[in-house]
């Protein structure tokens, strides 16, 4: 199983690597009790440093436990540097209904997202070797953030800078690295439309 200690593992998998085993199923319950495994949702699994000392990363968890999903929102806004606070919860966003995951004492949050903004501003980011991970890049990870806050509706390029500046933190040097162009592009689309106009706007007078 040392092989597979990178990524988490599906119960299909399990069974092949088993199947040397009469009752598989039974095993794979064993190795969790002796805490070779650690269950991480209904057929999800990840191996433990009694196997091997390489884990996979929470971000590659996020994507793995509940798909399709990309991380996005606080936990992309702080790898990209644009929030000073410190994350605690891995926070993604999927097409499906939101949901709520608390494995090994870590919380994973999925907030829903429509189809068709969903796939828009997604990076295929590697970590390690074989560790790579879909997040959204900082001006998605922004907008998903604009988007998902419920009572947040702006109205002009001050509210906006107040929310950028004063609420989420974010110093204006990075805002000016934004590609503006690229965010005009998802506006057909964007839930919020007029809100993420006014942003881009803002951010445009930097």
């Amino acid at each position: 199983m040392s092989q597979y200690s990178d990524l988490p593992i599906s119960t299909q998998v399990l069974l092949g690597l088993l199947k040397e085993y009469r009752r598989p199923y039974d095993k794979i319950m064993e190795l969790d009790r002796q805490g070779f495994l650690v269950q991480l949702r209904k057929g999800l699994y990840l191996t433990t440093k009694l196997v091997s000392s390489k884990l996979p990363e929470s971000f590659v968890i996020a994507n793995h436990l509940y798909g399709p999903s990309y991380v996005s929102l606080d936990s992309a806004m702080s790898h990209w540097g644009l929030i000073p606070e410190r994350v605690y919860e891995i926070t993604s966003v999927t097409t499906k209904p939101s949901k709520r995951f608390i494995p090994q004492g870590i919380t994973y949050g999925f907030t829903h997202l429509s189809a068709s903004y969903y796939p828009l501003g997604i990076q295929s980011l590697a970590l390690t070797e074989k560790q790579t991970v879909l997040i959204a890049s900082p001006e998605k990870s922004l907008c998903d953030k604009l988007v998902t806050t419920s009572g947040i509706n702006l109205r002009s390029k001050k509210q906006a800078m107040s929310f950028l500046v004063e609420d989420l933190r974010i110093e204006k040097d990075r805002l000016r690295e934004f590609n503006l162009r690229e965010m005009v592009k998802w506006l057909p689309v964007c839930p919020k439309k007029n809100s993420i106009q006014i942003l881009i706007e803002a951010i445009a007078e930097l």
